[in-house]
């Protein structure tokens, strides 16, 4: 299975990590599939880092602060796995504490600062394509859309 992650930057695509993480699979691709991440924005970038999205607050008329919001669930950490190290492109989800995430995710831009996320957050995927785009974009660009190829 893997994701296209359409940005108006361009495209992303990534393989998923589906036997060190299926829960948290499951949980973006049935996410994705109902179109939730469509038009939210990338409200988290920082360079050298990571660029973060996921939040419904970031959509334009929103109500609530971006990065604040989820999607009224949350989900338990899969951290044990052999692919759970923050390389670039990895595809990891974002949580306010242990067992706390729910949508919100980030791409690894350099594993030069994240090797301290590792066994913190659960590493869920990794970029096969796009790492162009991924450095490329800003605060505010958008997730248009993300299709699941079964």
């Amino acid at each position: 299975m893997e994701a296209i992650i359409k940005t108006n930057k361009g495209v992303m695509k990534a393989t998923f990590f589906d036997k060190d993480a299926p829960k948290t699979v499951a949980n973006f691709v049935k996410l994705a599939k109902s179109g939730y991440y469509d038009g939210l924005k990338w409200h988290r970038v920082i360079d050298d880092f990571v660029i973060q999205g996921g939040c419904p607050n970031s959509k334009d008329g929103a109500k609530g602060s971006p990065g604040t919001g989820g999607p009224g669930y949350q989900i338990d950490c899969e951290t044990k796995g052999e692919n759970q190290f923050h390389d670039k492109g990895v595809l990891s989800m974002a949580h306010a504490g242990k067992n706390t995430g729910g949508s919100q995710f980030f791409v690894v831009h350099s594993r030069r600062n994240t090797s301290h996320l590792d066994g913190v957050h659960t590493c869920f995927g990794k970029l096969t394509e796009g790492e162009d785009v991924l450095d490329s974009i800003r605060e505010k660009d958008t997730i248009d859309s993300i299709e699941i190829i079964d």
